[in-house]
């Protein structure tokens, strides 16, 4: 399984994503996940991770995105889900090259059927080394999330 962070630390809740990978990894170390998750830190993202995607069964990518809701709001899809809501309208570069990433894998046929976006409502991607308060707060909320999504998968493979 593969969870990817996506986001751009230098813009404030742009960087979600990979602060949730950060978050993530220290509960690895500490025997929270299952050392064969991979967590990756897909910054901007781009479609050199194409091959990442080839190499697992399950993918879940995490990432700030406009879906005007309360800022922090967390909300997650599973599936067609995912592709539908990476196919609206794209406000950010890696929302748009998270959804071309989606459509090379579906492409090329390596597209994991057990797939997911955790996505959380930014309130501000201004230049900022720091997520704001409300973005700060729903990170937990959204390893929680993933965990979820970990623990649904496994539970489905037995």
């Amino acid at each position: 399984m593969l969870l990817l962070g996506v986001g751009n630390l230098l813009l404030s809740d742009d960087g979600a994503g990979v602060h949730v990978i950060r978050s993530l990894e220290a509960l690895q170390r500490r025997g929270a996940l299952p050392q064969s998750v991979r967590l990756y830190d897909g910054g901007t993202i781009g479609l050199s991770l194409l091959a990442q995607l080839q190499e697992t069964d399950a993918f879940v990518a995490v990432d700030a995105m406009q879906m005007g809701a309360e800022p922090g709001t967390v909300r997650t899809f599973r599936g067609v889900e995912m592709d539908r809501q990476l196919g609206g309208t794209k406000r950010s570069a890696h929302e748009v090259a998270l959804s071309d990433l989606i459509g090379a894998a579906h492409l090329s046929g390596c597209a994991p059927e057990r797939r997911a976006l955790v996505a959380i409502q930014p309130a501000s991607t201004e230049w900022g080394l720091s997520p704001t308060e409300a973005v700060s707060a729903a990170i937990p909320v959204a390893c929680q999330s993933v965990i979820s999504i970990i623990e649904d998968w496994a539970h489905d493979s037995r």
